[in-house]
């Protein structure tokens, strides 16, 4: 079985890893202003700690060519952040003599090009609340491009009795993180503290808030407002709850898998109708979602061969606008797994002083130990074990959304990647 295969190359290139030594080496690099086309002088760069509560190890300038060189204490998980114009981009520190190349923009508090090219509610209920995480896909086309960035960034309006329960955000080449979500004028209103970086290709930036609201009757109204035009308003769903568009509201359902329902309003702007309400109970399932059961209809017409893309079929006569969202909405359950492992792997870090919770120095927001960056301890054999675990939770997330890994060797291969880190944590 192909899911076996990878756990046999997990652990032969946890094997081969594990004897890595950590050095300290020196990181180089340019920073270019992708606004004007050239070099970044005078651009602070630091070398911040993952593993320290994201506190600076190591800062210098950009000098007139846009050069930098930085000192890396060891092989630990570092970032290298520069501010530029008071908004912050990151790299993962490069390992051996890679370039330590970043691009930065020119900011404005406004700029033109900024759209919203979804906006995704997943909603759930759970012991008489209902609980939504909600996504905005955002649009920088500007043209030169530059970042829109202030501390009063992207806006949105959340139901009145809204009880926010987290926020987050990613760079569209960059590494999630998580943010502040700042009260803004108006009942509902809030803000999120983060840049909004021109586009890289087909890459936007993803802004998500998770929140919670009363739902002792088991049911609900939403009024959704929007502040700018999105091409997709789209709530997905449990089966087992039900969903009723409100009166001058135009949504149409989008043929899912036999778990989840989705239903889709376009070409939404300010002051149009979207309200809908929903009813009954139910959960989002945990695996699987966005892919059909082995024998659910993979032939279905919205899905005809059961090709990957999780199972969402077409809106009548238009192109599927979802398939986007549901791989990130899977990438985060990768991201979960990941984080999960960071945790029970890495040694605790004391306290570092100055350092703000969930507050990077120099104004950004800590960053989460995604799974392309983390690695658990100065230990090199956990960081070896976690980098390729990685790998092997992307692998499998990959080949179960695509439809190639049967749900029974998922099952298997999820508990085989258990067993090692309970065989690692055994060893520390």
């Amino acid at each position: 079985m192909k899911a076996l295969r990878n756990l046999f190359h997990f652990f032969a290139a946890a094997i081969l890893l594990a004897g890595a030594i950590a050095h300290a080496a020196s990181i180089t690099g340019t920073v270019t202003n992708k606004t004007n086309g050239k070099p970044s002088a005078g651009d602070t760069v630091a070398l911040v700690d993952v593993q320290a509560g994201m506190s600076e190890v190591a800062h210098t300038t950009t000098d007139a060519k846009g050069h930098y060189t930085l000192n890396k204490p060891g092989n630990g998980p570092y970032l290298v952040r520069v501010t530029h114009q008071g908004a912050g981009y990151f790299i993962a520190a490069p390992e051996g003599n890679s370039p330590g190349d970043i691009p930065v923009y020119d900011s404005a508090p406004k700029v033109d090009g900024i759209s919203i090219e979804a906006d995704v509610l997943e909603i759930e209920s759970d012991n008489g609340q209902l609980k939504v995480n909600e996504r905005y896909f955002v649009h920088n086309t500007s043209s030169p491009p530059r970042t829109q960035y202030s501390s009063r960034g992207l806006e949105i309006v959340l139901p009145e009795d809204a009880v926010v329960d987290g926020a987050a955000a990613r760079r569209p080449t960059g590494l999630p993180t998580s943010t502040q979500l700042t009260p803004a004028s108006g009942k509902g209103h809030y803000t999120f503290d983060f840049p909004i970086q021109p586009d890289e290709g087909d890459k936007d930036t993803l802004f998500q808030v998770s929140y919670h609201l009363p739902y002792t009757s088991a049911k609900y109204s939403f009024h959704p407002q929007l502040l700018m035009p999105a091409e997709n308003v789209a709530v997905l769903m449990p089966k087992s709850m039900t969903f009723t568009a409100g009166a001058g509201a135009s949504f149409q359902p989008v043929q899912e898998d036999p778990n989840i329902q989705t239903y889709v309003s376009k070409n939404a702007a300010p002051g149009k109708t979207i309200d809908f309400t929903v009813s009954g109970t139910g959960s989002m399932p945990r695996e699987g979602q966005g892919q059909p059961a082995a024998d659910s209809g993979a032939q279905e017409a919205g899905n005809p061969g059961g090709q990957p893309g999780g199972g969402i079929g077409n809106p009548i006569n238009t192109p599927d606008p979802l398939t986007k969202y549901k791989w990130w909405i899977l990438a985060g359950l990768a991201l979960l797994l990941a984080a999960a492992a960071a945790f029970l792997l890495r040694k605790p870090v004391p306290a570092v002083a100055g350092a703000a919770s969930g507050v990077i120095p120099g104004g950004d927001a800590t960053a989460f130990i995604p799974p392309v960056a983390v690695q658990a301890s100065p230990s090199a054999k956990n960081s070896a074990l976690l980098n390729v675990l990685k790998e092997e939770l992307f692998s499998l997330e990959s080949e179960k959304l695509s439809g190639t890994l049967a749900p029974a060797e998922y099952a298997e291969a999820k508990a085989a990647l258990e067993i090692v880190l309970k065989r690692a944590l055994a060893k520390k």
